[in-house]
């Protein structure tokens, strides 16, 4: 199991399962769409520039599965920094069988979030709260910030949420040292990437979607976020790392 660039799966699309072909076409295509712009541009700068890694992962519902996310994000923390300006890892998981609404995926992605966590054999950053109601608060593992982004099957109006099959992506903090809310390059990005959400999403633009740092911010709520514009009340993230769950 090894990560993956972009370059290497185009040159061995043939040779992989038919459900990891049809998600990384999907993928592709949603990158680099003309009628309808993806929001996110570091994102897409950062595909077509051969800086993403990928990763491909069972049954979300499958231990097993969290244990291979453990890996991939094992594996990317140690390289990130060499891979690019806009790094970022894209894990797919195998939901050809899944079947669930947005509320289902939101308990899946935070029972996977969890367990990875419990694989991290690295302590938690000193310099990062554990406490998720502090607004610098992020998740973190193998000693690195990440960010992390969520879409699903089950999202319907917010398309920017939308993927065919369970996606993860770990943004590392690194990517934002140039763009947040002190440069002028991210409050420009900012205001591109917002335009870019009206045009895309059947719905406003979530309320939670706001800068890192800020006193009103908090991260977690950015991660999965629900067709319409509501969210939960308690992260359920847990700093208390328990026991790796057994394959089944």
């Amino acid at each position: 199991m090894k990560l993956l660039t972009k370059t290497w799966i185009e040159e061995h699309l043939p040779h992989l399962a038919s459900w990891k072909q049809s998600a990384f076409k999907d993928f592709s295509t949603m990158m680099n769409e003309k009628e309808h712009l993806y929001p996110c541009v570091p994102g897409k700068q950062g595909f077509n520039s051969d800086s993403l890694r990928f990763g491909f992962a069972d049954s979300p519902v499958s231990p097993h599965a969290h244990k291979q996310a453990a890996e991939y994000l094992r594996q990317y923390s140690e390289v990130s920094r060499g891979t690019g300006k806009y790094a970022s890892l894209v894990l797919f998981f195998n939901t050809e069988k899944q079947q669930g609404d947005i509320e289902c995926y939101q308990d899946l992605f935070w029972k996977i979030l969890n367990n990875i966590h419990a694989y991290d054999e690295k302590s938690w950053p000193e310099h990062i709260p554990l406490d998720p109601a502090q607004s610098a608060w992020e998740f973190c593992f193998h000693g690195e910030p990440y960010f992390v982004f969520c879409a699903t099957p089950a999202h319907l109006n917010r398309k920017s949420r939308f993927f065919p099959y369970l996606l993860l992506a770990f943004q590392p903090r690194f990517v934002f040292d140039e763009i947040n809310s002190e440069t002028s390059q991210g409050r420009k990005l900012k205001n591109i990437i917002r335009t870019r959400l009206k045009n895309y999403d059947n719905a406003p633009i979530h309320p939670d979607l706001k800068w890192y740092g800020e006193d009103t911010n908090l991260e977690w709520k950015q991660y999965f976020l629900k067709d319409d514009n509501s969210s939960l009340s308690k992260c359920p993230f847990s700093g208390n790392k328990p026991t790796p769950p057994t394959r089944e």
